[in-house]
């Protein structure tokens, strides 16, 4: 026999499920809002980092290719070697720069060229040293993985700050690429005269850091410190753990 009791009993179970079920479609439609709203977030900051780097890139471009006409024209009797040089220059610039990525081995040899056009404003007694320490059979050496001229702005400071007037004045550069890593370090000894400062100057040195961290996050070193009157600046990417983190939030 059914007492009131078990009817009771019936019913408020029956309650209970529906109220759970209730609870749980909406859980699942809050759960689903939630991850759609993650999605279109995470699409609008893509959009938002693309919109940043696509701005940078328009101001570094023309700045770069104003510095090293002003190269040229200091010193037009070494033309025929500069517009070589600046022929490669404006192929990259033009052509490669563009592109989201260039391979390692692309913008070393477009710093190199560059730093041949920046040659021409400093006397042949100056010493300017260049190295290179590349591993050509490094895995991402011609893989595209490198932010096309993110090199430049630590090669143009240190000829536009360098005391080329002093005795023990130097530009020291080198590029080094193994164990899926590229280094660039450059150190100069500091003018004593202060800079004169021209207008839309310096945007390099104000977008390096924030290209940096939009591309590379957490998976880039940039230290600049100043010792004894000497400027040092290194710049480190970990191509791998770049590349790993691309592949994983695809």
């Amino acid at each position: 026999m059914i007492t009131s009791l078990t009817i009771f009993l019936i019913v408020l179970n029956v309650l209970l499920l529906l109220a759970s079920y209730t609870f749980f479609s909406k859980w699942q439609k809050a759960e689903a809002r939630k991850q759609s709203m993650e999605q279109n977030y995470h699409h609008l900051e893509n959009k938002i980092n693309s919109l940043k780097l696509q701005n940078l890139e328009s101001r570094l471009n023309p700045h770069l290719f104003k510095n090293t006409l002003n190269s040229i024209q200091s010193h037009a009797y070494q033309t025929y070697h500069a517009l070589d040089k600046m022929s490669n220059v404006l192929d990259y610039i033009l052509y490669e720069s563009h592109n989201k990525l260039v391979t390692p081995q692309q913008e070393i040899e477009f710093a190199l060229n560059l730093i041949e056009i920046y040659k021409i404003k400093i006397s042949p007694l100056f010493e300017l040293k260049v190295k290179t320490k590349i591993d050509e059979s490094d895995h991402f050496y011609n893989q595209e993985v490198v932010a096309p001229l993110i090199t430049i702005d630590l090669i143009e400071n240190a000829f536009k700050h360098a005391d080329i007037q002093s005795a023990d004045a130097f530009i020291s550069i080198t590029f080094e690429f193994k164990n899926n890593t590229l280094s660039l370090a450059v150190a100069n000894k500091i003018s004593l005269k202060t800079p004169l400062k021209k207008q839309n100057s310096g945007i390099g040195s104000e977008t390096l850091e924030e290209r940096l961290k939009i591309i590379y996050q957490d998976t880039f070193q940039l230290d600049r410190y100043t010792e004894n009157d000497n400027y040092f600046a290194h710049l480190k990417i970990n191509l791998l753990e770049y590349k790993t983190k691309m592949l994983v939030t695809r």
